[in-house]
């Protein structure tokens, strides 16, 4: 369909005249007439009828101008995602409940005025492809997985070092603790469905497995967090791990406990991915937020694997 062809049926129906839209539209009006003629043509029905009073809609008409004025709309919300400096800026959290979601959470609050799409996606190979391709124009992610470099346009910094607790249910062995050591966790069984192989926090939780001799399960189905929280809760042998900064909400019978790891402390990595040619102007501002609320890096008495991104 013409879309200016739309647009000037919009503008007659608006004006009620073909020769003051076409004044609104900077053309002839024989130009509007064959516009309107077309697009009659084209939907095999005649949307105005003349009178001495102008042009006045059809039934038909009247039915396809709200149809009309949503095209209309669409074209204006697909040039403006695509227009630098206008279109929201693309950030990809990878969680809704995650440390990124609460970073891009205290951005939005410092910066009311930018505006924001935030996008899920799975994997860093997936985020990455975003970002050269320009769907996305930044990234949080962990790490960059063991024999994976970032491309050369590819530009990062480390952003946060997220503390790792443990999470148990009332009745675990370690329930009643203030805090626990990593070797203290060792002999004990820590189940995280979520783990997906090939990601960059399955290659974390390979290292960390690796380093200190933990036992970590992810077997069965993902079910998501809800049913997460209820196995633990219901289950005394089991225990996960949860990053410091992630909010969930659970009943309160389920009696769950938050347990600091310590000596050292394992933390998870954030960085910000962006392309290094990426002119969006609210990146500019992202990355310099990030920098001035930066905490926690390189913390003494931490742990993370040798293949972070380097700070």
């Amino acid at each position: 369909m013409d879309l200016e062809a739309v647009r000037t049926f919009a503008a007659v129906a608006e004006a009620g005249q073909f020769q003051k839209a076409a004044a609104d539209l900077s053309i002839t009006q024989q130009a509007v007439s064959k516009r309107i003629a077309a697009l009659e043509r084209e939907l095999g029905v005649r949307l105005f009828a003349r009178t001495p009073r102008g042009a006045e809609l059809t039934i038909d008409g009247q039915a396809f101008l709200p149809h009309a004025r949503e095209l209309l709309r669409a074209v204006e919300r697909a040039v403006a995602s695509v227009r630098t400096g206008r279109r929201p800026l693309r950030v990809d959290i990878l969680a809704s409940r995650g440390a990124a979601s609460g970073l891009m959470r205290g951005f939005h609050h410092a910066h009311p005025e930018i505006d924001l799409d935030v996008v899920m996606l799975l994997d860093i190979e997936t985020a990455v492809a975003s970002i050269r391709s320009g769907a996305i124009d930044a990234s949080f992610r962990a790490v960059a997985a063991p024999g994976r470099p970032l491309p050369e346009d590819i530009e990062s910094v480390r952003v946060l070092d997220e503390p790792l607790q443990l999470l148990t249910g009332p009745a675990h062995a370690l329930a009643g603790a203030r805090s626990v050591t990593v070797a203290q966790l060792v002999g004990h069984r820590i189940w995280m469905p979520g783990i997906a192989p090939g990601t960059e926090w399955g290659a974390y939780y390979d290292d960390l497995v690796a380093e200190f001799g933990l036992t970590i399960e992810a077997t069965g189905p993902n079910f998501g967090s809800d049913a997460l929280l209820e196995t633990v809760a219901d289950t005394p042998a089991l225990a996960t791990f949860m990053g410091e900064h992630i909010r969930l909400v659970w009943p309160a019978r389920y009696g769950l406990r938050r347990i600091p790891v310590t000596d050292p402390a394992p933390v998870y990595p954030h960085s910000l991915l962006w392309h290094r040619d990426n002119p969006h102007p609210a990146l500019a501002a992202l990355r310099a937020h990030l920098a001035a609320t930066a905490t926690g890096l390189d913390a003494a008495g931490t742990w993370r694997p040798d293949w972070v991104l380097p700070r």
